[in-house]
């Protein structure tokens, strides 16, 4: 996705990339001990449609209907043919395995349909942790898990390459893996164990790219290598399964840098590759496709479009159609002059047809894609590509946002019902009004939600357009008044006199806003607007106040720096803020024109503590600060005192009360034994249950959640790359 961070290299030692690795005993979403006193609950998610990269897209060679899709931070996914929709594999990876929800490769076994694998891992920097491979024998439904020792990076640069796991076409136990610093890896117990495959000639020179692709062409396997400088060999083979060996007269030079992809041909016997100068999904600025006749070792350059001049681009996916003998499929990718397309070939590359000229994109299901525009565009950062083994005229491609299909080569469509990818930063429940959820998401800005079951009719919130949100506030004696904030390129704030439905943009705006947008709070009845700033690179600012809607704004000099603005929520006169710095809460009680010190020697040094205020009442504040635990103050910040009841606490909710209960319900995301879950209070804070259950845990959800205060019980989950999920007693 858009939101991922730039690259950092991990290293690992030769002798940990060598060691066997061993696996860890089978696990299939059938509830522990610890789910004996979890309340029934029904767990659905929110329908937006995708909003994220979809880096692969595989169909089963020999069954018909059955696909797979990967991610790059929300896990993978099965094709439901009959239900048309995507079913999601990965929901039961939990709290500790967050890292395990990018995708860096998927394969089948054309000889077992059943089969499926995942090398899963989002990051391959020292901080992440270690990648696994996922293995089933019932098309996902369980699995069985080998942890690796080396890394894994679903979300790094060249994601959308591959792909990089294969199952051995000679003998179904054998698999590779190719991996990006430590060589390629084979399994010979169907991914029970992993160890380093010898005689491999690639020798890692810090990239990140290393092995970029494993293909089958016949008995001949081929690796492509993202490590060459252009002149050295970038695609390999091997015939024995021993012996590797530079694939005699390959291309060469900056457009056939980076192999992207390869598809083979049985009918023709001829590999075709799709090349580029860098491994995108960003940075590519030429690229080139060319063919091998595998017989004959002949190679020809059947590229469609050359790049040149503003019209830079690499080439990104290749399919073949199964059916219909040098009919060929590719896409360019980092188009952004011409936009990027699908060419497509019925003589063997000799001729190309470009599939967008002729396209007709209907995205009335996910309106979204339009991105604030009259009409959206046949797509961006294409990678991965895939013809129907069984039908030569349903194509799908995914993008930076969606997955696109076709069923006659002109009428595209998302087919994307399921799969839910967004990163999620900031969720509100209204109390009156419309719709029941407000969302604040990375990459596609600002949603009203007034269906929960069906992508916002409205799209991205617009006037202005914003990429991801950075704020969203709802003055709570006054819901019709709602304000966001976030990256945009004519606007970094908004507000909506109608509960969110329209908008309008500030009539002036901090200079700071424009690369420093950070959160943003309006006081109860929405006469005052408070708005910090923070910078990328961590820099913070002071928060700057208006009194008329945004048309004025002035810094407010004692407000401590970058920290998160809170309103309360009785009291037009009072916010509050703290400073994670120094660990101290800090008041207003003049509408945000001064603020002072009250407690402090709390929990510090964390950016991403949160503190709450309970609907309708002054001054109770509540402090989530992670695994240093879960503070209340009664008195409007003079005093915290620690709960007992949870010893970690990253966000926290409220709802509507119980029935006969005085207080409002309480979620968390936190921890009250071993397990890190989502939980609910009904006595404030003094007990409570967990909610969620092992199959429905989304890896990584401390941002943010949000509890309806019209419907007890049901709560939003906000999570980083499976959308919004949301639950409701059964």
């Amino acid at each position: 996705m858009l939101t991922s961070g730039p690259s950092r290299r991990a290293v690992l030692a030769g002798a940990a990339a060598a060691a066997a690795i061993t696996a860890v005993p089978s696990f299939s979403g059938v509830a522990s001990a610890a789910d004996s006193a979890t309340p029934s609950y029904r767990w659905r998610q929110v329908v937006i449609g995708g909003t994220g990269f979809v880096t692969g897209v595989l169909f089963h060679p020999s069954v018909r209907g059955l696909a797979y899709a990967r991610t790059d931070i929300g896990g993978a996914y099965r094709w439901d043919d009959r239900g048309a929709r995507w079913i999601p594999l990965n929901d039961d990876l939990g709290w500790d395995d967050w890292n395990l929800l990018g995708v860096e490769a998927m394969a089948v076994d054309p000889a077992h349909p059943d089969r499926v694998y995942l090398a899963l891992g989002t990051y391959a920097q020292s901080w992440a942790g270690n990648g696994a491979v996922l293995r089933s024998e019932d098309r996902g439904a369980t699995w069985a898990r080998a942890d690796l020792t080396v890394k894994l990076g679903g979300n790094e640069d060249g994601r959308g390459t591959g792909e990089r796991l294969l199952v051995d076409p000679r003998d179904s136990d054998t698999l590779w893996l190719g991996t990006r610093h430590d060589g390629l890896l084979k399994s010979t117990d169907r991914g029970a164990t992993w160890g380093v495959a010898g005689g491999f000639p690639g020798t890692p020179s810090g990239s990140g790219q290393g092995v970029t692709l494993l293909v089958a062409a016949g008995r001949v396997l081929y690796a492509g290598w993202g490590d060459s400088d252009g002149t050295t060999a970038n695609l390999y083979r091997t015939l024995d399964g021993t012996t590797w060996e530079a694939v005699p007269g390959q291309p060469s030079g900056t457009s056939a840098k980076v192999p992207i992809r390869a598809a083979y041909d049985c009918h023709t016997r001829e590999l075709y590759v799709s090349y580029a100068d860098a491994p995108g999904p960003n940075g590519q600025s030429d690229g080139s496709v060319h063919k091998l006749a595998v017989a004959t070792g002949t190679w020809t350059d059947v590229t469609p479009v050359r790049p040149g001049g503003s019209d830079t681009f690499g080439y990104g996916g290749v399919a073949v159609d199964a059916r219909r003998p040098g009919t060929v499929v590719v896409s360019t990718n980092n188009r952004w002059a011409a936009v990027d397309t699908l060419y497509r070939t019925t003589n063997g590359g000799r001729t190309w047809t470009s599939l967008k000229d002729s396209a007709v994109l209907d995205v009335s299901e996910t309106p979204f894609l339009t991105f604030g525009a009259d009409a959206p565009k046949f797509g961006w950062w294409i990678q991965a590509v895939a013809v129907d083994p069984y039908d030569s005229k349903h194509i799908v491609y995914g993008t930076g946002a969606t997955l696109y299909g076709t069923r006659d080569l002109k009428h595209w469509a998302p087919q994307i019902r399921g799969l839910e990818e967004t990163s999620v930063r900031q969720l509100i429940s209204p109390p009156t009004g419309q719709a029941h959820l407000l969302s604040g998401l990375g990459d596609v800005g600002v949603m009203y939600h007034e269906r929960l079951t069906a992508s916002p009719s409205r799209g991205m919130a617009s006037n202005p357009v914003f990429g991801s949100a950075t704020g969203l506030a709802q003055a709570a004696a006054k819901p019709s008044y709602v304000v966001r904030t976030g990256f945009g390129d004519h606007g970094n704030g908004a507000f909506s006199n109608d509960g969110g439905r329209t908008w309008a943009p500030f009539a002036a705006q901090p200079a700071l806003a424009k690369d420093a947008p950070g959160p943003i709070a309006t006081n109860t009845d929405g006469s005052v607007l408070l708005w910090t700033f923070v910078h990328w690179d961590g820099t913070k600012y002071p928060a700057q106040r208006s009194t008329d809607n945004g048309a004025t704004w002035s810094e407010v000099a004692s407000y401590p720096k970058g920290a998160t603005p809170l309103a309360d929520p009785a009291d037009p006169t009072r916010f509050y803020a703290y400073d994670t710095d120094t660990g101290t809460l800090f008041a207003s009680t003049d509408g945000g024109l001064t603020f002072t010190g009250r407690a402090s020697g709390l929990p510090s040094g964390d950016s991403q503590f949160q503190l709450a205020a309970a609907p309708g009442r002054s001054g109770d504040l509540w402090l989530s600060t992670k695994w240093n635990g879960l503070y209340r103050s009664t008195d409007g910040g003079a005093t915290f005192t620690k709960l007992t009841s949870c010893w970690a606490s990253y966000t926290l909710a409220f709802g509507k009360a119980a029935d006969g209960a005085d207080y409002p319900v309480i979620y968390q995301v936190g921890s009250t034994e071993t397990i890190t879950a989502v939980y609910r209070s009904d006595d404030e804070a003094k007990t409570w249950v967990r909610v969620n259950d092992d199959r429905h845990q989304w890896g990584w959800i401390g941002a943010t959640i949000a509890a309806d205060p019209r419907l007890y019980g049901r709560v939003y989950i906000a999570t980083n790359g499976r959308g919004i999920q949301y639950g409701e007693p059964a």
